[in-house]
């Protein structure tokens, strides 16, 4: 029997992915600071991600979002029209605290944090890449990246990510990225870089 290649080519992401969405963002952050700062105990941390990424997914960013992926990564972005309306409403924080158990006030102080320093000016958010470790290096993240920024440069709009990996700083760098500015989390949390991409024209436009 042939195996299929994987391709990193993107595509959108449909609610019919939830499954190989959730999975595969719950491998890639499996040793991303912020979420082991959310899921300390690393018996149940896979699990909790996954129902963490399903929350998300299904009931905020696929409505709201502009979601895609390849066959080893996810992502998921905002335009400014989604924004308003991709603000979790209060059964999906319900949710999320319910996964997150006794971690939820930290998480809501996270947010509350990390929204002090949202940006006023029309913008397009990269709100969550990640690829799955296992295919890590075969340019799956970086064909997300490029497709919505190719979209962002399009509407002539800046790009705001935050990031709690320093090891992702380089990698966002190398796509036109700057950091803004730090902040450590409230209740001993990692450190939240923030950063931004200015619009690209295509050149001689």
């Amino acid at each position: 029997m042939t195996r299929m290649p994987i391709t990193n080519a993107p595509k959108t992401a449909t609610i019919d992915d939830a499954r190989m969405v959730s999975r595969t963002l719950a491998a890639a952050f499996g040793d991303d600071p912020m979420m082991r700062w959310f899921f300390p105990d690393d018996a149940s941390r896979e699990a909790g991600l996954n129902r963490y990424f399903t929350t998300l997914f299904t009931r905020q960013y696929v409505h709201h979002g502009v979601c895609e992926r390849t066959d080893a990564a996810a992502s998921f972005w905002v335009a400014p029209e989604g924004q308003a309306k991709a603000v979790p409403d209060a059964e999906t924080v319900q949710e999320l605290q319910d996964i997150l158990g006794d971690r939820a006030a930290l998480f809501r102080e996270a947010v509350e944090e990390a929204a002090k320093h949202s940006p006023t000016e029309p913008h397009w958010y990269l709100a969550v890449v990640g690829a799955d470790p296992a295919a890590r290096g075969q340019g799956h993240g970086a064909a997300l990246l490029r497709s919505g920024l190719a979209q962002a440069d399009a509407a002539g709009l800046p790009v705001y990510l935050e990031s709690s990996k320093p090891d992702n700083l380089p990698f966002y760098e190398h796509f036109g990225f700057t950091v803004l500015g730090e902040a450590r989390l409230p209740g001993g949390g990692p450190v939240l870089w923030a950063m931004r991409r200015a619009p690209r024209t295509p050149a001689g436009v």
